[in-house]
């Protein structure tokens, strides 16, 4: 049985999700689909399992990080969407993940060779709302974990389904041996209660914080939302100061340091424009963008994602479709996680 994470830090409130709207809240909806590995109608069997994501998404990097760190390339197979979703003139609708290998990319005039055909259904979809309807679902979200065996939606929660494969890593094939392979839950319960709160922060105030932010229609809301990314931030680059660890929790990489990753990972290039949180960036936090560097250095994490695909997601379809260049100073981005020492001291 997997530990599921508790929902505060996996879905955020619904109540007065409409009201909240109208007033220029962005309000993220909930994930229908909560099955789990390891359940009797889901064994947990190398090669039986597949994702379908888009890179852009940073919902979709938790799992490939999952995947990648947790050592399971070769026994979950991966389906990737085009960043950008389907425009006015599609035939079904716009605002969609599409499957299309062949888009072209605003940002390089070149298809984007990480993006696939989907190859798992046995139905060529080209839509991921397509796999939903054929199980009677009109959501359309991504990630999706998705069993070839039954042909079924396992999850499309993303939290839900980092736990699952770290529970369930060996039985999945994993290509790590156990002291190989780093526990991102480990079973210390002191240590689970920093992780689950950590988790809940970060959600809150970073994950969701940023699209808070950046999908806001009101100022003030904007503003608060602001506010707290950047409190949190000054709050998280104190935490690994205080004594020097590597990691949030300690010497070792744990899940709130994967569900972190996926924002900082977007902060410099993407978001300090698009999100509007342009008070700082994570440059200027020497002990957060040692810690950015030190998790990109992991085995696999630098491969789980791609900043072209983020960058054409997140701008393709705003200012103009025009996806920005920069920044290349200090240096080109994501070249500069290889490198701690370009953290601006004060």
């Amino acid at each position: 049985m997997t530990n599921k994470p508790d929902d505060h830090s996996t879905q955020e409130s619904q109540a007065n999700a409409q009201s909240r709207r109208a007033t220029g809240e962005f309000v993220r909806g909930v994930s229908g689909f909560r099955g789990a590995v390891g359940d009797p109608q889901f064994p947990a069997e190398p090669g039986r399992y597949h994702l379908f994501v888009a890179l852009n998404c940073p919902w979709c990097h938790r799992v490939t990080l999952a995947r990648n760190i947790l050592g399971l390339q070769n026994s979950i197979s991966v389906d990737v969407a085009f960043p950008g979703r389907t425009n006015t003139n599609d035939p079904v609708a716009a605002n969609l993940w599409e499957f299309n290998p062949g888009r072209l990319s605003t940002l390089t005039g070149k298809v984007l060779p990480e993006c696939t055909a989907e190859t798992t259904t046995g139905k060529s979809y080209r839509l991921v709302k397509q796999i939903y309807a054929a199980e009677g679902s009109d959501e359309g979200s991504v990630p999706v974990l998705y069993d070839k065996t039954s042909q079924r939606i396992v999850s499309n929660e993303s939290a839900e389904i980092i736990r699952m494969l770290n529970d369930q890593a060996a039985a999945l094939g994993s290509s790590l041996t156990t002291g190989e392979r780093p526990d991102l839950y480990p079973a210390d319960a002191f240590l689970r209660e920093q992780i689950d709160s950590l988790n809940a922060t970060v959600y809150a105030n970073i994950n969701n914080g940023a699209y808070k932010a950046g999908f806001s229609s009101d100022q003030a809301v904007y503003a608060a939302a602001f506010n707290v990314y950047f409190d949190t931030l000054s709050q998280l680059e104190a935490r690994l100061a205080k004594d020097g660890r590597p990691f949030l929790t300690g010497d070792n990489f744990t899940e709130a340091d994967l569900r972190l990753f996926p924002t900082l990972y977007r902060h410099d290039p993407v978001y300090y424009i698009r999100m509007k949180l342009n008070a700082a960036k994570i440059l200027d936090y020497p002990n957060l963008w040692r810690w950015l560097c030190r998790v990109y250095a992991i085995p696999g994490v630098a491969q789980s994602n791609s900043l072209d695909h983020c960058k054409q997601g997140y701008f393709g379809r705003s200012c103009n479709n025009v996806v920005p260049l920069g920044p290349t100073r200090p240096m080109a981005y994501p070249a500069a996680y290889e490198h701690p020492e370009l953290a601006r001291k004060h």
